[in-house]
């Protein structure tokens, strides 16, 4: 797991987690990151968890103290308002074990070449702002990405399910369930979740058979349509249709519809009462074998181990403490 160094830290020694505040304190995302940490850092207590937040400025010019995560935190609303020390101030994120961004934050990194080969979660609202410098990341249109020693999260009230997953990975289910009762938070989104509409605000205009494909395998989870179905409902060859989804997506068709569907079933799987069996049928799969082992090899688990985390995480309102 990528961020398996990090959780042995988090073990050894207090984790030490650095924010930097580039935008405005009332902004979701900026509360939705920090109140799960702020929280975790309360229950596991000093000796395990410090969280510290400094301007751009005070990061840049304080000391030189030794951060274990770092990341560099602004709203998408707030991407035109890039501090005027970026490039020191990156170069200095840079330097801890593990570092990121969220929201603009994450414009600003890859604006900056360091994200390049990199897979990131961009706010769909700044993929217009993406130069030619920036397009050298890896965007994809999930909510956040953890690729090897670097975080990217999509902001807004994906910074919740970020800053969650993130406090399970370190501290274990346990303090995440304290929190998520803290903050009324039901379910956490996995980093596989994709933004709605990152694909349309892409790829829309200039990618018209793309977005239509992706459409149409969104329509037809059930009974899924062939690779070739695809590319002659759209009108384009199944050569010209592996291209695209090659080029701007970074996976094959057929890949990219399966994970469509697995991430559905886990939807399905956390939200609703059906049956694995029903669960498996609903998204195209007519063997419970084939399902099984598709949504382990993406996930890491099987559907019925993802069905018991659901039943046992604590109901609202019970005694956590």
């Amino acid at each position: 797991m990528p961020l398996t160094k990090l959780s042995r830290l988090a073990q050894e020694k207090p984790l030490r987690v650095l924010l930097i505040n580039a935008g405005e304190p009332d902004t979701l995302t900026w509360s939705g990151l920090y109140q799960p940490l702020r929280l975790a850092a309360k229950i596991v207590g000093p000796e395990r968890l410090h969280v510290d937040v400094r301007s751009p400025d005070k990061f840049v010019g304080g000391d030189q103290s030794h951060w274990h995560l770092v990341l560099l935190v602004a709203d998408e609303a707030q991407a035109s308002l890039k501090p005027a020390n970026s490039r020191k101030l990156i170069e200095r994120c840079r330097a801890a074990p593990f570092w990121g961004g969220v929201g603009a934050g994450v414009l600003w990194l890859a604006d900056a070449g360091v994200l390049n080969g990199v897979r990131t979660a961009l706010p769909w609202a700044l993929y217009v702002d993406v130069d030619s410098i920036a397009d050298h990341a890896l965007f994809t249109p999930h909510l956040y990405e953890v690729d090897e020693h670097r975080l990217t999260c999509c902001g807004g009230a994906a910074s919740i399910d970020f800053a969650l997953t993130l406090v399970e990975t370190l501290f274990g289910a346990g303090v995440q369930a304290q929190i998520k009762e803290t903050l009324c938070v039901d379910r956490v989104r996995g980093k596989e979740e994709r933004q709605r509409v990152a694909l349309q605000a892409r790829f829309g205009a200039l990618q018209p058979k793309l977005t239509e494909a992706v459409t149409l395998m969104e329509s037809n989870i059930e009974e899924p349509l062939s690779t070739d179905d695809i590319a002659n409902l759209v009108g384009i060859s199944r050569r010209q249709l592996e291209r695209l989804f090659k080029q701007y997506l970074g996976s094959l068709p057929s890949r990219y519809y399966l994970e469509l569907r697995l991430q559905r079933s886990r939807q399905l799987l956390l939200d609703t009462h059906y049956s694995i069996v029903q669960v498996g049928l609903m998204c195209g799969f007519s063997s419970g074998s084939h399902f099984s082992t598709a949504f382990g090899a993406l996930f890491g688990h099987t559907p019925r181990e993802e069905r018991q985390r659901k039943l046992a995480t604590p109901p609202s309102g019970s005694d956590l403490n």
